[in-house]
């Protein structure tokens, strides 16, 4: 690459990658983390209880699934 193809990627470099307006961040964000971790936050979908309620049903309607889905764990 001559001198004139390096200065002709820089240009395009400068254009392409915009300049960082604020590096710093505008506070702290250790004490938010500590209060979302503080939180109670067990949440089960209903999707879920679905999932448990048939996955039931099928083991006591077809308790010969058991072992075919132990094996599969």
């Amino acid at each position: 690459m001559n001198d004139q193809e390096l200065k002709e990627l820089a240009r395009k470099l400068r254009e392409a990658v915009p300049p960082m307006g604020e590096p710093e961040l505008r506070r702290d964000l250790w004490p938010d983390l500590l209060q979302k971790m503080n939180e109670p936050h067990l949440r089960v979908p209903w999707y879920d209880w679905l999932l448990l309620a048939a996955s039931g049903l099928a083991a006591v309607l077809f308790p010969s699934l058991i072992p075919a889905l132990l094996y599969h764990l």
